[in-house]
């Protein structure tokens, strides 16, 4: 059986993490998230203004691509969680995971402008958020287009608005249906 990897992109305060956490306990998946990463690179770097966070942002991102090959040895559904970069994060993700070592799907989280702007001022006012991000400057700032990256296998787009779990039950049959059918590896003659 080949590695299945999802990865969960959308654009800052689009429900990533939420939805991340949700998949997770459903499919007993492993989740990386790239905040957490740049959490523990600004804990022990120290937090950067605008530039330095870009730098670690990208550092995150390939700590993230490198262990993600590791992690799928595992055999379990694995999770990618952070806001990738369509037309840049593809050919790390294929240096790291060349073709063959895991079948890959991809969910675009999606919300509203008003709902993202409230969360993430919300997460600018929380003494629990780590101080690293830039919540602030990203609620003030215009919203950033998100999309999949240019990769092979199934798309889903999440709507983290979606009144009701439709949305959700919606997803998850579509992964249900992905994670029963993998590819096999093909035999060699």
């Amino acid at each position: 059986m080949i590695p299945q990897l999802l990865l969960l992109t959308g654009a800052p305060a689009s429900g990533k993490t939420t939805l991340a956490v949700r998949l997770a306990r459903r499919y007993r998946a492993c989740v990386c998230s790239k905040d957490e990463i740049k959490e523990l690179l600004f804990d022990t770097l120290g937090t950067r203004e605008r530039e330095g966070s870009r730098a670690l942002s990208d550092a995150s991102f390939a700590v993230l691509f490198a262990f993600a090959g590791r992690l799928l040895c595992a055999q379990r559904l694995l999770l990618l969680e952070g806001n990738f970069r369509p037309g840049e994060h593809e050919a790390a993700i294929a240096a790291a995971l060349p073709a063959g070592v895991a079948e890959f799907a991809q969910v675009l989280c999606r919300a509203d402008a008003a709902s993202s702007e409230s969360r993430l001022a919300a997460r600018a006012a929380d003494p629990e958020r780590h101080p690293g991000h830039r919540d602030q400057e990203l609620a003030a700032s215009p919203r950033r287009a998100s999309g999949f990256l240019d990769l092979s296998g199934p798309r889903w787009q999440f709507d983290s608005d979606a009144a009701g779990d439709a949305s959700w039950l919606t997803l998850c049959r579509e992964v249900d249906q992905w994670c029963a059918n993998p590819p096999q590896p093909a035999h060699k003659q």
